[in-house]
């Protein structure tokens, strides 16, 4: 079960930060179709939509932050504004840092002053396991995150910022464009009759469909227990990369085959699995779409997407 359905939704104000992106348009749906009053922000300009009110924002400027917690005055503020690449890159240690440390901390600080009822922030799997000194994450976007959860708890031990936290796993599902991640890469590549290009394949991964994770982050929000947890967001269930494109491959239909070792692995990634038996427990929240048919609705969202890109061509 989801655990939506136990929850009846308090009339109120949510802000979404990334809420133009892949996951936080579908929560953005979400928490709109739940009764609440939904804000976005992004740092690119965008026209909204009828049951999202969106601002423009930089949210590594403290007093940009500040000014929009002031009046806005959400009840509850989803976190999900990140520089989302996995990859270690050099290149990627100031945005990390900008777009999810310091956005992180001018959001806590903001809201210490003016007050919610729930600040919900996204961790990742990506992250090291527990508080060890010793830790080292493997990207910096990984240490980005680590360091946000820190200051998480800070915030809620010395100034009673109520906190929950997500730990996101591999999110995956239709309206994700950035085609350097695996899945819509892997369909776009079959849709133009290419076959996918990918590492040794051997990485294991935890996938879960965008809805559910949507869902997830909806009951941290409203779940009164829910204060100073962090909960895994995830399917429970590992598959190896190269079967996850070949499933792909399989389901679009195609009879195309991934291409396995033609780019090399990335060093030191990390392979976990979310703990859903203890999400049911905490918070009433589990998986609802297995991972076959989330990667047909993926693939048939892309694949429409595709005839209408190619009926704007004859206009």
């Amino acid at each position: 079960m989801g655990g939506l359905e136990k929850v009846t939704p308090p009339h109120g104000v949510a802000l979404v930060t990334g809420g133009v992106g892949f996951i936080g348009s579908h929560l953005c749906r979400s928490l709109a179709a739940a009764g609440l009053t939904v804000h976005s922000t992004s740092r690119r300009a965008h026209p909204g939509e009828a049951h999202v009110r969106h601002w423009q924002a930089d949210l590594s400027d403290f007093a940009v932050v500040n000014g929009l917690i002031k009046a806005i005055k959400p009840d509850y503020v989803f976190h999900l504004a990140s520089h989302v690449m996995g990859a270690p890159d050099i290149k990627h240690l100031l945005p990390t840092f900008q777009g999810n440390l310091q956005t992180t901390v001018n959001l806590l600080t903001a809201v210490a002053e003016h007050g919610c009822r729930r600040f919900i922030t996204t961790g990742s799997f990506m992250e090291p396991a527990g508080d060890a000194g010793d830790s080292i994450p493997t990207s910096p976007y990984a240490a980005a995150k680590w360091s946000s959860n820190a200051y998480c708890r800070l915030f809620r031990t010395l100034y009673h910022v109520p906190i929950a936290t997500a730990r996101v796993y591999m999110v995956y599902g239709p309206g994700q464009q950035d085609t350097t991640k695996l899945v819509p890469y892997s369909i776009h590549c079959l849709l133009k009759g290419e076959p996918p290009r990918i590492t040794s394949g051997r990485r294991l991964v935890d996938w879960v469909y965008v809805e559910d994770v949507a869902a997830g982050f909806l009951r941290l929000a409203l779940a009164p227990e829910a204060e100073g947890l962090t909960v895994d967001i995830g399917s429970g269930s590992l598959i190896a990369t190269a079967d996850l494109v070949s499933l792909i491959c399989k389901l679009e239909g195609s009879g195309l085959e991934p291409v396995i070792g033609a780019i090399p692995d990335r060093p030191m990634e990390p392979s976990s699995t979310a703990r859903v038996a203890e999400s049911l427990r905490l918070i009433q929240w589990s998986p609802q779409v297995s991972l076959e048919d989330g990667l047909r609705r993926t693939i048939e969202s892309y694949r429409r997407s595709e005839k209408k890109s190619e009926y704007s061509g004859y206009d």
